[in-house]
């Protein structure tokens, strides 16, 4: 007898009964017996594509996991979602797709489990937004579902030394300073990404991917694995597998991620010192669930998170040291032991965190991951801000950073564009900040990030000479004082809309303060003169998504989330 009641999940609508015989024989008509039709119906949804290395294993891995679905008495469907790779749509308007396609692949994965009906989900994602739009699907159907990392790449070797695409685009700010050759230039491009996976530093995608197995929705020690390594398979096929035990459960993502649950994963996010990209994206995934969970929250569980893992770009190492030191457990076992984790939450496991990190022994002898006791620095590598030119809160990295307090005159643009042709000008002096806005959800839109500036101004030797204020984003890549998210933004007459080139801005990461130091009247007479700026887009994906995004501090999010269901589709 079977241990799956077919009459309770949602492919009873299209598999079970006499009136659901035109919907069975599509099944026969792709070779499926009888028997199978009568099993579970499991989702493997992959971001697989030829866009970029972060995507190119992931189908693969989605088809081993077949076998895992199959072991355990289910029927795997293997279906494709997009990805926008963040590495080549940067620097140009394509980054303008980027945050969006994190919801449309949100919602073009609900919309095929809906369509279809499926009892269960396991998710295959590789770059950045595609990894928290594959778990807001899951949060959001709410149907037993397991999240898989595609890996991240192996780091490149040059002139002796481990690289990443980040120290590419450092060297195109060489390039523009003439202190890099272009046959340099040249030379390093070419091996830099030696091969399959997603970029190798703490940036966005490791940073998610760490994220799920922190709040619970990964297996454990699985998402640190480098791409090209054999054991993915093994992961892929145990991922299949143990999402029909989850079936036979009824063990659904909104039980696993909790209020708790998000703290856990922002605490690693801090603890790795990982993207500021984390503060849209666990907002974002909360409002799937119904919890509310935005980026003060998150800023409040940084404020007291040791920073403990010394991970590029503020550190030294890249995913696969992290993998070869123990993975996301073995930081999270030191956390665990410091008090600074919850270990009652539930995973996708079916036991605790808590249990699960009793099975990891620490290992003192690795370099990577810093006892809590000894921790790089006392405070979480990532921190929120607020003041009077960010009312609604700001985010910046200090992971690695020298310097926490800023002072200087603004020096501002109206696009990202107009920022780097001064920063490749050399216009760009010591002790500005620079302002870069009309670049938020609403008004770029899109959000982009700014890493081609950043990294140029690195290159130029100007990294931590200035600071960087945007209603934009950074990647997860950006080093220095970069500071993202300000709300609230431009487009919706924020008080970055009002700044004026040579007016004084504070910033102390220390504090946690963001400041225009420019009196009320003032502003007032600006703001009396100031009018809303059209976008580019009248029609098409950029122009609904403009209309329909929230603000960056609750997650950037298009629709009301959880709380206004009226019914989970898990429950159809």
């Amino acid at each position: 007898m079977s241990r799956f009641d077919k009459s309770k999940l949602p492919s009873r609508h299209v598999s079970v009964g006499p009136e659901r015989a035109p919907h069975r024989s599509y099944y026969y008509a792709m070779g499926i017996a009888e028997e199978d039709i009568a099993k579970p119906f499991v989702a493997l949804a992959s971001a697989g594509n030829d866009s970029a290395p972060c995507n190119t294993t992931l189908d693969a891995q989605a088809d081993a996991a077949r076998a895992g679905v199959i072991q355990g008495g289910g029927m795997p469907r293997r279906f494709n979602t997009i990805t926008v790779t963040d590495g080549i749509a940067m620097g140009h308007q394509g980054m303008k797709a980027s945050l969006v396609s994190r919801e449309v692949i949100a919602d073009s994965v609900e919309l095929s489990v809906r369509g279809h009906c499926y009892d269960a989900l396991v998710g295959f994602a590789g770059c950045d937004k595609s990894l928290p739009g594959m778990m807001m699907a899951m949060l959001r159907l709410n149907v037993p579902s397991i999240f898989v990392y595609g890996g991240s790449i192996l780091p490149g070797r040059y002139e002796g030394r481990d690289v990443t695409v980040v120290d590419v685009f450092e060297a195109v700010g060489r390039y523009a300073a003439g202190t890099c050759p272009i046959h340099d230039l040249t030379a390093l491009e070419k091996v830099a990404c030696p091969g399959d996976g997603a970029c190798g530093g703490q940036f966005t995608a490791n940073t998610m991917a760490c994220v799920g197995e922190a709040i619970g929705l990964s297996l454990p020690n699985s998402n640190m694995v480098p791409a090209p390594y054999s054991s993915r398979e093994q992961i892929a096929v145990a991922a299949g597998a143990q999402v029909m035990e989850l079936v036979a459960r009824q063990l659904r993502p909104r039980d696993i991620c909790t209020r708790a649950a998000f703290e856990n994963a922002a605490r690693v996010v801090a603890a790795t010192g990982g993207s500021t990209n984390a503060a849209l994206h666990l907002p974002a995934m909360a409002h799937e669930a119904g919890i509310a969970f935005d980026l003060h929250d998150v800023a409040e569980v940084f404020k007291t998170t040791p920073y403990i893992a010394d991970l590029k770009p503020g550190g030294q190492y890249v995913a696969k040291d992290m993998h070869e030191a123990g993975g996301v457990y073995m930081l999270m076992k030191t956390l665990l032991a410091g008090g600074f984790l919850n270990g009652e939450c539930l995973t996708v496991t079916g036991r605790t965190l808590g249990e699960n990190i009793d099975e990891v022994t620490w290992n003192p002898d690795q370099k990577v991951i810093h006892d809590v006791r000894t921790p790089l620095s006392p405070t979480g590598g990532v921190v929120g801000l607020r003041g009077s030119l960010a009312p609604e809160g700001a985010i910046v990295k200090v992971a690695g950073m020298h310097r926490l307090q800023f002072e200087g005159p603004a020096r501002c643009f109206d696009s990202e564009e107009a920022a780097f042709a001064a920063v490749e000008a050399r216009s760009i002096n010591e002790g500005e900040v620079v302002v870069i806005r009309y670049e938020g959800p609403k008004g770029g839109p899109g959000m982009r990030e700014m890493l081609s500036t950043t990294a140029a101004l690195y290159g130029l030797g100007m990294g931590e000479k200035v600071a960087l204020i945007t209603d934009g984003r950074f990647s997860g890549a950006t080093r220095g004082f970069c500071i993202g998210h300000v709300g609230p933004e431009a487009a919706d007459g924020g008080p970055i809309a009002l700044v004026e080139d040579g007016d004084p801005i504070r910033i102390d990461a220390e504090a946690g303060t963001i400041d225009l130091l420019v009196d009320d009247a003032t502003l007032a007479r600006r703001r009396s003169t100031w009018r809303a700026r059209d976008h580019d887009y009248g029609s098409g994906v950029l122009w609904r998504y403009a209309r329909n995004v929230g603000p960056a501090w609750a997650g950037a999010v298009t629709h009301p989330g959880a709380r206004a269901e009226s019914h989970v589709y898990a429950d159809i």
